[in-house]
């Protein structure tokens, strides 16, 4: 009896180190930030903390540039997951081929998800800035015409910014497809082959139902990511030019810096149940399409 209650309670023992360490790191700060999210809290009354109820949220969805900061990261969450999808599976559908040299396409095409966001960050910014090395080439070209400051403007900017992150995680998308890929049954293809079905008639009746659960994981990761991008924005633009470029992450950095801790508090809370709810939405719809299919 003592030998079976223990052999139960061996699993839970072993978990406790692993939930100490992510309810101190991560629900204690979560629950830290919800609770100071209803006071004044400020640098100028860091030690005493005034209960304020509901005023920074109020205040945050009456601030044009909170707005602004919404509607561009849902904006880059939603074109993002879009382009790195595509790309992904495009990617995916070519590399999962026999051919020689594939596993060198397939490091190359993965190779800039290994690097720092921002590296790549100050990568592009030497590129894409005014007298960078994108205007050089075109004036080399004799095409100065079409030189500009491609990150300070609203529309070249988010381009960009959409760009890179797409040619950054694509090739990761890349290989959680090839897996789902490689799980459909051969036979499958060739019964449909020997029936007469065209490439796109077997892409559509069997490679696309039967990668529904890739594209859940897919979906929802990049979705989510996108929602919490920071590090891409911050080191492209800062949220500038001005604040067009602003997202919901360094809308909450900044009212930090601020000595808003209050207000930054409220912000992160906002992103923190958006992120939250989004994804419980979106995979509870994506898994019952898979269920469907």
């Amino acid at each position: 009896m003592k030998n079976n209650i223990k052999r139960k309670l061996y699993p839970g023992w072993m978990c406790l180190p692993a939930v100490g360490i992510y309810t101190v790191f991560y629900i204690v700060p979560i629950v830290i930030a919800f609770l100071f999210s209803f006071t004044d809290w400020n640098m100028d009354r860091l030690n005493s903390p005034v209960f304020s109820g509901f005023r920074n949220f109020i205040n945050l969805f009456g601030d044009e540039v909170f707005l602004r900061s919404l509607g561009n990261t849902a904006l880059f969450a939603i074109m993002t997951t879009i382009f790195k999808t595509i790309v992904g599976l495009g990617l995916a559908l070519l590399v999962v081929q026999k051919f020689k040299g594939n596993g060198f396409f397939r490091t190359l095409f993965y190779l800039p998800c290994v690097l720092s966001c921002m590296i790549v960050g100050l990568l592009f910014t030497g590129i894409l800035k005014q007298d960078g090395l994108l205007n050089n080439g075109l004036n080399a070209l004799g095409m100065s015409g079409f030189a500009k400051d491609w990150l300070g403007q609203y529309g070249s900017a988010m381009f960009w910014i959409i760009f890179i992150e797409v040619w950054m995680w694509a090739g990761f998308n890349m290989f959680l497809f090839i897996s789902g890929l490689q799980s459909i049954p051969s036979e499958l293809y060739e019964s449909a082959e020997m029936d007469g079905a065209s490439v796109w008639q077997r892409f559509k009746k069997i490679t696309f139902p039967l990668l529904a659960p890739s594209f859940t994981v897919v979906i929802t990761l990049n979705i989510t990511g996108g929602l919490k991008v920071f590090d891409l924005v911050y080191a492209l633009t800062g949220g500038g030019p001005g604040f067009d470029t602003q997202v919901l992450s360094t809308y909450t950095y900044r009212a930090f810096g601020l000595g808003l801790l209050g207000k930054s508090s409220a912000s992160s809370v906002v992103l923190s149940l958006g992120v939250a709810l989004v994804a419980f939405a979106l995979n509870r719809f994506l898994r019952s399409k898979e269920i469907e299919s």
